[in-house]
């Protein structure tokens, strides 16, 4: 016995897929930033220096007196000038009293009298060394400084972002089939 034919065809479904891809933007905004300085505050004191020189012994020196000088000299050389004649004249009258001891006081006394005097001199400088007094006090200086710190303000900004989803877009683009067909059989065959 003949059975007739079963022919199946079938046909696969297909589906379509179109994926778009997401997308994403950051954007970072600078931060707002202000900054200000104080100038520092300063303050200087400084007293000035004080330079003193005296000539005065230096023209002494140079016989470059001042007339007030010169009296107040000449009153204590004629001072010491009568007490030295005193002395000389009373040391001589104490000579002339002891006559009887022997010796000529008249003699000796002459002999002093008409003999120049001997100065004792060495090397001299004009002025003399160390004649010129100089005094100096340096000047004073005194400096406060206060610092102001700067005044710093900041603001921050959020970050802005954008972001859009990928999406996906599934299709079915042809169905599945199955055909089915009877192939009959001949008879003949």
């Amino acid at each position: 016995m003949k059975i007739p034919q079963i022919r199946l065809q079938s046909i696969t479904a297909q589906i379509s897929i179109h994926t778009t891809k997401g997308q994403q933007t950051i954007e970072q905004p600078k931060a707002d930033l202000s900054i200000e300085q104080p100038k520092a505050e300063l303050s200087i004191e400084a007293t000035p220096s004080n330079l003193s020189i005296d000539q005065t012994e230096a023209w002494a020196d140079m016989d470059l007196k001042h007339i007030s000088r010169r009296i107040r000299e000449a009153a204590q050389q004629g001072h010491q000038d009568v007490m030295a004649g005193i002395a000389r004249r009373a040391e001589e009258g104490e000579q002339l009293k002891r006559i009887e001891d022997g010796g000529n006081p008249l003699a000796d006394i002459a002999k002093k009298r008409s003999q120049k005097p001997i100065y004792p001199f060495n090397v001299g400088f004009i002025p003399s060394a160390g004649s010129v007094k100089i005094q100096y006090e340096p000047a004073k200086v005194n400096i406060e400084v206060t610092q102001n710190k700067p005044n710093i303000d900041v603001s921050q900004n959020k970050p802005i972002i954008d972001y859009q989803p990928g999406t996906v877009e599934v299709n079915l683009e042809r169905r599945n089939e199955l055909h089915t067909d009877f192939v009959p059989v001949n008879k003949g065959e």
